[in-house]
């Protein structure tokens, strides 16, 4: 009796939700549902018909933000490309004030979506607007098609091209290499932890230093289901445990569980994973209504034990994805963390 008071409280807080934000997820929802075939792949015509509209990179003429963006190769043997977002130089940029990176990893259980998938579009407008960094958001190759450790590959060839290749010459300012962070949400921020592990164990040249991690929504997994899980099933929108093993299923190797290193990183199930001395400070954004909320406050207290930099921001009364919508207040403080924790991490210190 208790446990149906509280789902019926959960289910509240989400109906208080605006009814127009309600009905985009529930769209979105009835999309991914369709589209999930029984053999486990994806019918991606039908997916780009019903739920995921693109917008077009704008690199003439800037959007009202202020903002542009060029749409680049990053490996044309895998095909991988990315979406370059820039503000317009003001009268305070110098040669000597290049803007910090920000590489984003879209989400969609590694299965959906692109950097021109426009709520991710508009989201990354945001950020390089109210940041001022240059954010370079990559389209990674999709599972089932292309199973772990596939975008962990791709997001280490996007920090290849920046550390060889640089900004594309449509983009007329200067990059901080040495500023460089790594961001993602839900699928994408499982794939920046690992490339920012990978990278920091590798024996990496400069000019890349990562700075920062970004950690929205992180979807990370074990064959436990967390408390999170449980209590918000068939409450919370998008994320459900049948949704979530498509996904997991989808992305890892055949047979694996989700005690998979890829996913299961925070050590309940198996060896917590070694972390090298230069892997950044991270900020970890958790949402109330997030059934991966407990995900993010073990992977939170991983670092911790591990001695690394972490900060949780909470938001209560979030849903998974709440930073699609920007009529809900919790986008605006989410964008207000974002643009705070990149100004509170300045170049590493000469020696």
């Amino acid at each position: 009796m208790a446990g149906d008071v509280a789902r019926e409280a959960l289910r509240a807080r989400v109906r208080a939700m605006p009814w127009a934000v309600r009905l985009q997820l529930r769209a979105l929802e009835a999309g991914v549902d369709a589209t999930q075939r029984r053999d486990g792949t994806v019918n991606r015509f039908l997916f780009s018909l019903l739920v995921d509209r693109q917008a077009p990179a704008n690199p003439a003429r800037p959007d009202a933000l202020g903002v542009r963006s060029v749409d680049v190769t990053v490996d044309a043997s895998t095909g991988v490309r990315a979406r370059v977002y820039f503000s317009a130089p003001t009268a305070t940029d110098t040669e000597t004030s290049p803007r910090p990176v920000i590489v984003f990893f879209h989400g969609g259980g590694f299965t959906y979506f692109s950097a021109a998938t426009r709520p991710y579009d508009a989201l990354c407008r945001t950020i390089c607007r109210e940041t001022g960094a240059v954010v370079v958001s990559v389209s990674y190759r999709l599972a089932p098609e292309h199973r772990f450790p596939a975008a962990y590959d791709d997001g280490e060839a996007a920090l290849r091209y920046l550390a060889t290749t640089g900004l594309p010459a449509e983009v007329p300012v200067r990059a901080d290499l040495a500023r460089c962070f790594l961001a993602g949400d839900s699928a994408g921020a499982n794939i920046a932890h690992h490339v920012a592990q990978r990278w920091t164990a590798a024996a990496t040249p400069p000019p890349i230093r990562l700075a920062g991690l970004l950690l929205l929504a992180a979807y990370f997994g074990g064959v436990d289901r967390t408390e999170s899980e449980l209590v918000l099933e068939g409450v919370a929108p998008i994320v459900n445990l049948r949704r979530s093993d498509f996904w997991w299923k989808a992305f890892l190797p055949e047979g694996a569980d989700r005690n998979h290193p890829a996913a299961h990183v925070t050590g309940e199930a198996g060896p917590e994973p070694e972390l090298p001395e230069a892997f950044p400070p991270a900020m970890v954004v958790v949402g109330g209504l997030d059934p991966l909320q407990d995900y993010g406050r073990q992977y939170a207290a991983m670092l911790r034990r591990k001695g690394k930099e972490v900060r949780v921001v909470e938001f209560p009364d979030a849903v998974h994805a709440f930073y699609f919508f920007p009529v809900l207040p919790d986008t605006g403080k989410l964008v207000a963390e974002i643009k705070a924790f990149v100004g509170s991490i300045g170049p590493e210190p000469v020696a």
